[in-house]
């Protein structure tokens, strides 16, 4: 693993295609050597960013291809997504502050959680709007491999 092993993948933004494509790439990252203890992370963050791009990017627009490239090193994980879908608002990635919970199981919010899990779980998120698509750059780093 020592300069990295990638991982592409390309699928229609839709929630089929995206639920598929999140269990490929866990599956060929893990085969690739993603230690285990972080695969769940990768898993949670991926699909947050990835139903992001479903769900907004191509709320009012017709879906088209999601790219997903992924870096495996022996410390860290880079994982890039674009798509051409509308940029996201004033082109940063949101904050991550989860959604108030309210008093009762009735206000708990149905979403709103997205982001702060994705800030939590990654090391690093970048995001670039650039000739017409979108690129989210995740980071995630595991300093002491269990080898």
């Amino acid at each position: 693993m020592g300069n990295g092993n990638c991982l592409d993948l390309s699928f229609t933004a839709t929630e089929a295609e995206a639920s598929v494509g999140i269990a490929q790439l866990s599956k060929g990252l893990e085969a690739q050597g993603l230690p285990p203890h972080k695969a769940s992370d990768v898993k949670i963050a991926l699909a947050e960013a990835i139903n992001n791009v479903v769900e907004h990017a191509y709320s009012d627009v017709t879906p088209a291809k999601v790219r997903v490239h992924c870096r495996l090193h022996q410390n860290w994980l880079d994982i890039l997504i674009s798509d051409t879908g509308t940029p996201m608002p004033g082109f940063r990635v949101p904050d991550g502050v989860p959604a108030p919970l309210g008093s009762t199981l009735d206000e708990l919010p149905e979403g709103g959680f997205g982001w702060f899990l994705i800030h939590e779980l990654t090391s690093d998120i970048r995001y670039e709007h650039r000739n017409g698509c979108n690129r989210l750059s995740l980071r995630f780093d595991f300093p002491n491999p269990t080898t």
